[in-house]
């Protein structure tokens, strides 16, 4: 007989994914243990393999929940009626707040997802193309006779405004909401002036 799913087994996980986020990030992947993650969330080195069976599928399902709810919030966006530059600044504001508070998450995937099975790094950078194909297509309407035609320079542009968000937290991790929107407005107006000399 099947041993029954607990009543709070949903926050429990997520307990543990936060815990274990940030132990990845502050030791290495590679040098953190399942017993040091389960020390950290209070809990039996038994009681976490009762959630995962291996350090690989804790770390896949703390990049999964991640990367699938930022690339939902982000995609859900409700951008009719705006012209492409508002689409833009909607998309980077969103994407700094979605940024908060997710630190460990967040410098966790460039180290993590090479580590993993090649199906599970496909799902993972499938949402990372959601989001870069959402951009892409905002950016390419802002100018789009910048980059009839060449893909490798829109790219490059795209890229680059991802790089000026997603190192944000590397020097100014405490930031609140307003700034964290302060900065989302000078990364716009940066890129949207590239964009004009292009």
């Amino acid at each position: 007989m099947s041993r029954p799913i607990a009543k709070d087994h949903d926050a429990k996980r997520m307990h543990i994914l936060k815990v274990a986020a940030r132990v990845f990030a502050d030791q290495g992947f590679a040098r953190a243990s399942m017993a040091q993650v389960a020390k950290d969330c209070g809990i039996s080195k038994a009681n976490i393999y009762h959630y995962y069976s291996s350090k690989d599928a804790l770390l896949f399902d703390i990049l999964d929940t991640y990367l699938s709810a930022l690339r939902d919030r982000i995609l859900g966006l409700d951008l009719a009626g705006l012209a492409p530059e508002a689409q833009l600044g909607r998309i980077v504001t969103e994407t700094l707040r979605a940024y908060e508070g997710m630190d460990h998450e967040h410098k966790i995937q460039t180290e993590g997802i090479p580590l993993l099975p090649p199906e599970q790094q496909k799902i993972l950078k499938a949402y990372q193309r959601d989001l870069v194909g959402q951009m892409s297509g905002i950016v390419a309407a802002v100018a789009p006779e910048a980059f009839a035609q060449d893909s490798r320079k829109l790219r490059a542009t795209v890229m680059s405004i991802f790089g000026m968000l997603n190192w944000f937290y590397m020097w100014n991790s405490p930031a609140d909401r307003q700034a964290r929107d302060d900065y989302a407005g000078l990364v716009t107006r940066l890129t949207l002036s590239g964009l004009r000399g292009l």
